[in-house]
Parts: C-alpha cells; structure tokens; sequence
C-alpha cells in the first residue's frame, strides 16, 4: 500500500510538518515521520511554541532553572526554542545531507514584535542564527514591507530564510526581487549563492476563510438568479486559484535572464510553500489545500491533523499547473462581484501580525507563572 505522502516527493514537492515540540523529538515520532512519511522539513511559529510550552509538562523543570539563573521570560522561550530547533534539526540533518542542502529544514521565526523594524529584524536573525548554529536552520522573516528589505539584507549575508506571512501576488513578487537582489549581493561580495535555501510561505486557508464570508455577505442581500449563482460559484476557489496564480509567476521568474545568471552560479530556485493548508471549512474535502496544489519545486508544511488525514485518504497527483485558465477566471470573477483582493491580503497580513503577537504576549505570560519557584501553573 502506497503511502500518498512519500508519493509527494516523486511529483517534485516536498512535505514539512508545521509543528515542533520537545516530545515530537524525544519520542522518536520525528525519526518516524522521516523514515516512513517521506518528511522533509519542519516549521514553527510563536502560536506553536505557545502550545508546546504551555500544553505539558516537557518544560517544566528548565523553565524554573532558567528563571533561579535570573532570565527574562524572552530569554526563556529562546532557550527553550533554541534548544528544540537544534535537536530538531541534528534529528532532520540526514535529509539536508542526503539532499545537498535541498530539504531537511528547520525554521525558527524572528520575533513577530519587529514585524515593522527593519533592522531589528536583520539583527535579531543574524543572531538567532549564530545561537542555533545548524547550517539546516532557516530563519522566518515576515514578508511585511518592512521585512523585505530585511529579507534581502539577509540573503546577501548567506542566511537561510523562510518567508512567512505572504497572502497577495504582489507581496509574493516584491519578496521573490528581495531574493533575487540578495543573492546578486552575495555574488557579487564573493559569496557562495549555491548554500543558500529560500522558502517563500504563501498563505492558503486563511484566503478561503475570509473571501468566502465576505461572499457569503453578498449573497444574503443578492436577489438576481444569475449573480448570485456567480457569487456562489466562487465560494471555497480563490485559495487555490490565487496559489496557481503565485507559482505561474514563479516559472516566469525562473526563466528571466536575472534568474538564469544566477542558477549558472549554482543558485537555488526561491521554493513556493504552502502554508496554512489545514482546512477551516468543515464542507470541504480535509485534504483540498494539499491534493490541489502539488508541483515541481514546491514545499507544503502540513498541520498534524491534515499530515495525518493525507496519509489516510490523500491523492498524489500533479495538480499544481491543472486549470490556470480557470484560476485566472476565478480571480477576475471575483473583482466583477465586487470583492477587492487587495483589502483581502492586506487585511489579512496584519492580522496575520497579530495573530503571532497574541500568542507570543500569552507564551511569555505562561513561561512568567510557569517558572516561579512555587508556582505549579
């Protein structure tokens, strides 16, 4: 019995888990996932950290160490990130070793309070870097438009980035420049472009979520039989469509002259990855973010219930390039029933911001009652 998620890797995608958490490792189940799922990297964001840290009881004792050495409770949380990162990433080493620095990735994300401060994200990657110390790292860099340029600053020193919070075709181009820019920077300055690895994390679900309540808005007051058959034809779409869309750009990109003198050197392609391809809506297929969007020169980071619900019922095909035509239709469509997706992406990138503030505020609150000496919070 074939297993759909090792039959990924054949189709030129690569899978990642978008989770991370000390038992994962310990445990051994991450060892597992590579040998028998074909696992191929992993992500982390504050939101996950915060259920990890908060969620057992893995932490317990070296939280309290570090707060009796007098750290603060962001000292705390990169201590105990770091420290799961690196055994995470010695655990996925065999991977980046046996693909030559293609997969076997770990990100670990900058801090989502600089998501505005161009240099303090610039320095705090370059110091996260150096802390964790695994040439498998990827450091996570918002796509906000003070991180672009913090983004190619980066690539041009070397560093390994992953490129998260990217929702609009727009956004995608101007990180896609920053790549590209950087890696002319790095070659220019004598560097090695070939050991630099870029993701960009386009965004999928959350597109879904809130285009489809906006539409959902539309029909309630829509009496024509034939707009509101339009408006419903949308519902559940424009995800995967605005994902086709951002990889038609890509091979455009990859065969541009800029691209092509860069590739001569040894360069990597900037890899599309699907990010947030957990399903929200219970009326569609828990599989859709994954079955639709595989392809050549991609990665998906899969959430653990969709990991799991794609080993069992999944479908490994060649989706990625099926229906662009349709794709483009979809996305006009959208714009003829009123609908802005620029107020959609932008709207969504700043929640997107908040929505690992939140989570990070929380983290540091339950890493403060966890750590006290007498406190069994």
């Amino acid at each position: 019995m074939s297993n759909p998620l090792v039959d990924l890797g054949p189709l030129g995608q690569s899978v990642w888990y978008d989770s991370i958490s000390r038992s994962l490792i310990e445990s051994g189940d991450l060892a597992r996932l590579i040998s028998e799922d074909g696992l191929r990297g992993m992500t982390s964001n504050p939101a996950i950290f915060e259920k990890a840290i908060s969620g057992s009881k893995d932490y317990t004792d070296d939280l309290r160490r570090h707060a009796a050495a007098g750290l603060t409770p962001l000292q705390i949380y990169e201590a105990l990130a770091i420290g799961d990162i690196q055994a995470a990433a010695d655990v996925l080493r065999p991977v980046f070793d046996a693909s030559k620095g293609a997969d076997g990735y770990v990100s670990l994300e900058v801090s989502p309070y600089l998501a505005d401060d161009t240099q303090g994200t610039i320095d705090e990657a370059l110091r996260l870097a150096a802390d964790v110390d695994r040439p498998n790292l990827m450091i996570k860099v918002p796509g906000t438009p003070a991180g672009v340029p913090a983004i190619e600053a980066l690539i041009g020193k070397g560093l390994n980035i992953n490129v998260t919070l990217l929702f609009s075709q727009d956004n995608y181009a101007a990180v896609a420049e920053a790549y590209i820019s950087g890696l002319e920077a790095l070659a220019a300055a004598g560097g090695d472009v070939h050991r630099v690895a870029s993701v960009a994390s386009f965004f999928v679900s959350r597109i879904d979520v809130l285009v489809d309540s906006i539409l959902a808005e539309k029909l309630q007051g829509e009496t024509d039989a034939a707009r509101r058959a339009a408006i419903e034809d949308l519902l559940g779409k424009v995800a995967i469509a605005n994902a086709k869309l951002a990889y038609q750009y890509f091979k455009q990109l990859c065969a541009g002259d800029r691209w092509q003198s860069l590739a001569s050197k040894g360069a990597r392609v900037q890899r599309l990855l699907w990010a947030s391809t957990g399903v929200k809506n219970p009326d569609y297929s828990d599989v859709l973010y994954v079955e639709q969007l595989i392809g050549p020169d991609t990665v998906n980071t899969v959430p653990v219930a969709t990991f799991a619900a794609f080993r069992d019922h999944g479908v490994a095909a060649a989706t990625l390039e099926l229906d662009v035509a349709d794709a483009q239709r979809v996305m006009a469509s959208l714009g003829n029933a009123g609908v802005s997706m620029k107020d959609v992406t932008d709207k969504l990138q700043a929640d997107a911001v908040r929505l690992f503030v939140e989570p990070f505020d929380k983290l540091l609150a339950a890493i403060e009652s966890q750590s006290a000496p007498s406190g069994h919070g």
